[in-house]
């Protein structure tokens, strides 16, 4: 009799020690997030082909919709922030004083590796995600939905024993790491002033060093292009502080690309645009329907056709240097 009041309290005692279950983790991630604004720090990392691109990101979220998400570039301090309040969508550039306003479903309309609300979501849309417990917490693999970059498929979760989300690898279908997001810190009861998520209050509170200025004495050329299409024309034309390239490319899939010297606008100025905003290597750019435009090391970029997708948009955009390459 003695044995089997052991064995019961042995049972009992590893049942209550247990393994979590994966409901159990969502669950307790998704009050914790639902319930809660936060403030948070992490580093972003992107892999395109051989290159590789670190930012600072911070993230401050204020129940039920705003939000503010500041990427610093550590290679060129290049700082963008993406703001989201009742007015819509912007995204500022500080170093050129101005910033894009967009009508869009920002964040909502596909993953976001730097959101917390964005992964919970991804991990409770897949019912055929998969879950381990580790040593140190708890790992779920999921679909994404990253409908501009086809190459993103999956996501890698990393949890602590504590419930708090540590790193976040997105994944092509290889199980290679294109993006990877650490995150440092995180605050489920931050302190807002009223106006925090103001743009002209975010405007202030950010340095506004000027971008370098960039002659383009050589033109930059995409290092790929889509089969059966070839440069046509080639046209500079001068601005008042700068210079203008046009180049045409004719073929199956004919574009359009213009490179030009970025100007710094004297007051700060909001450009009303049509897009969505899309992290493109080393910045933030406008991805619209036949259309992407940028800005990076001191000269804007903007691709435009009538027949490339969104996706080849990109492709031809991330094959383009900031430094002039032969044709």
């Amino acid at each position: 009799m003695k044995k089997i009041i052991i064995l019961l309290l042995i049972s009992l005692f590893l049942t209550g020690c247990g393994t979590h279950s994966q409901n159990d983790v969502i669950n307790d991630l998704d009050k914790k997030i639902s319930n809660n604004s936060y403030n948070l720090e992490g580093n972003l990392e992107i892999v395109n082909n051989d290159e590789v691109y670190n930012y600072d990101i911070s993230v401050s979220y204020k129940k039920p919709d705003s939000y503010k998400v500041t990427l610093f570039n550590k290679a060129n301090n290049h700082e963008q922030i993406i703001l989201k309040n009742s007015e819509g969508v912007f995204v500022a550039t500080p170093a050129l004083n101005k910033s894009f306003k967009f009508q869009s479903d920002w964040p909502y309309n596909n993953s976001q590796i730097y959101l917390l609300q964005s992964i919970v979501s991804d991990i409770k849309s897949d019912e055929k995600r998969e879950y381990k417990e580790t040593d140190d917490g708890y790992t779920f693999i999921t679909n994404v939905n990253y409908p501009n970059n086809r190459k993103l498929v999956k996501q890698e979760v990393s949890i602590s024993k504590k419930g708090k989300i540590k790193e976040v690898k997105v994944k092509d279908e290889n199980n290679v790491a294109l993006m990877t997001m650490k995150f440092k810190n995180i605050d489920f009861n931050p302190t807002f002033k009223k106006d925090y998520f103001n743009l002209n209050t975010v405007m202030e509170t950010v340095s506004t060093k000027e971008e370098e200025t960039i002659n383009l004495e050589d033109s930059i050329y995409p290092l790929v292009l889509p089969s059966g299409t070839k440069l046509k024309d080639e046209e500079k034309v001068a601005k008042t502080d700068g210079e203008r390239v046009i180049l045409t490319f004719e073929g199956e899939k004919p574009f359009i690309l213009v490179e030009e010297t970025a100007n710094v606008f004297d007051e700060f100025t909001v450009v009303p645009t049509s897009g969505e905003p899309y992290i493109l290597q080393d910045t933030i750019g406008i991805l619209g329907d036949n259309s992407l435009s940028w800005t990076t090391g001191g000269v804007e970029y903007y691709i435009v056709s009538d027949v490339l997708n969104q996706n080849e948009l990109i492709e031809i955009a991330s094959s383009i240097s900031s430094l002039p390459t032969m044709k």
